[in-house]
């Protein structure tokens, strides 16, 4: 549910780091198979579509209403392989250090995005009372 196209990118970017999460603690759980490369998630072609899209407007229905839906867009994430990392004798090019410094960016961004949506809705929430009082 999203008041306008703000709160939709909000909920895209959280959809896709907890995406990003899944695929980066594969790489860690991977980090001893031979042959194993290390993977990653593009999201930023999605966002840049979807930016030029929406012109950032509250989405309504009507006159007197705000259309309030939400869009899952998970199948627009791609994973693909990463390449020119070093591999190791056995094949396998997952680098324990990148891959935990890569979660913690990963754990903070998802951290800011939550604080951003608990902002967003609640200007959403003032709006809304400041509406029933006139």
């Amino acid at each position: 549910m999203h008041a306008s196209s703000v709160t939709e990118l909000l909920f895209q970017q959280l959809n896709f780091r907890g995406e990003r999460q899944k695929v980066i603690s594969s790489n860690i759980a991977n980090i001893d198979t031979p042959e194993y490369k290390t993977k990653n998630l593009k999201f930023k072609d999605t966002l840049q579509k979807t930016k030029e899209e929406s012109n950032l407007q509250l989405a309504q229905t009507h006159s007197q209403h705000m259309a309030l839906s939400f869009s899952d867009n998970k199948s627009d994430f791609e994973v693909y392989e990463v390449k020119g990392l070093v591999e190791q004798n056995d094949g396998n090019n997952v680098n324990l250090d990148a891959q935990m410094s890569e979660m913690s960016k990963n754990n903070v961004m998802f951290s800011a995005i939550q604080s951003s949506i608990k902002k967003d809705s609640a200007w959403f929430k003032t709006m809304i009372d400041a509406s029933s009082k006139n």
